[in-house]
């Protein structure tokens, strides 16, 4: 029975990648059989190649395997974005900005959050009349890079290098960077929409929660396991919902955000890869637009 039970286990386990072994993936390379992560993946007609046979430098392929194809002219990620040398530059620069805005905030003091966080429309002391309906649109995006506290931060952080830096390397630079911007956008304006006008709101969990999102598309495309990813957005949606002074606004306009842009990253057709994925994001640029807009009229 042990020894069954074993086996089944064993059948059930992914291999690792052969470029980061304490990686498992269920994607293989279509050339040379070899399985490779998120981080290894090369966009081809049919499904992913590894970096050496790209680069025509692979070995022999396994038995029953296809032999190698003359190298690619561009390695590519499974979104379309070029491959890197640091696959998660994007990710270090933004926790190295959320952490200078974080270390003003604790130099200057108050005075600076006051004009930065987002605000609807309130009377702050010795800075007067203040908010996004006054006209200070530019709160919908600096409120993205503020935080509350030390464990606000910290916490925030964590779950962008976590989730961040694998999603940066199967998306792209440019495209990990649109989701990021536009999901924190959406979370800052559905919180704008909804909360009280004289009630601040600051973080960069709308554009966290948009990662999310689109890690739950990415998990579902590679046909991973989804348990862990689904159970640790769970717990933060109970955490969102449980613990007083959380703006959940801007937590699910971002995994909104997320999901549909993710998608598009993601399960784009090659042909018009580009003009669906960067198309998704001015389509939920147009969605914040309007909400701000709406909100704006009511608060004037």
């Amino acid at each position: 029975m042990d020894q069954a039970a074993a086996g089944a286990r064993d059948a059930r386990s992914l291999p690792a990648c052969y470029r980061h072994p304490d990686r498992e993936t269920g994607v293989r390379c279509t050339r040379c059989d070899r399985p490779i992560c998120p981080e290894c993946m090369v966009d081809a007609s049919v499904g992913f190649h590894c970096p050496e046979c790209v680069r025509g430098t692979a070995h022999t392929p396994a038995p029953g395997a296809a032999h190698p194809a003359p190298p690619a002219a561009a390695p590519r990620t499974l979104a379309g974005g070029r491959h890197t040398a640091d696959p998660r530059l994007v990710t270090k620069v933004l926790i190295g900005l959320n952490l200078v805005f974080f270390v003003v905030q604790q130099v200057v003091g108050g005075a600076f959050t006051n004009r930065f966080e987002l605000i609807g429309n309130a009377l702050v002391p010795q800075l007067g009349v203040q908010g996004v309906a006054d006209g200070q649109y530019y709160r919908l995006l600096t409120a993205m890079f503020l935080h509350g506290g030390f464990l606000h931060i910290a916490f925030n952080m964590l779950s962008l290098w976590w989730i961040g830096g694998p999603l940066e390397a199967a998306l792209g630079r440019a495209r990990y960077l649109s989701l990021y911007l536009v999901s924190g956008l959406a979370g800052s304006a559905l919180s704008y929409l909804m909360v009280a006008p004289n009630e601040p709101s600051l973080g960069a969990s709308g554009a966290i929660y948009g990662l999310f999102g689109a890690t739950v598309v990415l998990v579902r495309r590679l046909k991973y396991d989804m348990r862990p990813v689904i159970a640790l957005l769970v717990v933060n949606l109970i955490i969102t919902f449980q613990v007083p002074g959380i703006a959940w606004q801007a937590h699910i306009g971002g995994l909104v955000a997320g999901l549909g842009v993710g998608y598009a990253m993601i399960h784009a057709p090659r042909d018009r890869r580009a003009l669906i994925q960067y198309g998704a994001c001015a389509l939920v640029l147009v969605v914040v637009a309007i909400l701000t807009l709406v909100r704006t009229a009511q608060l004037t």
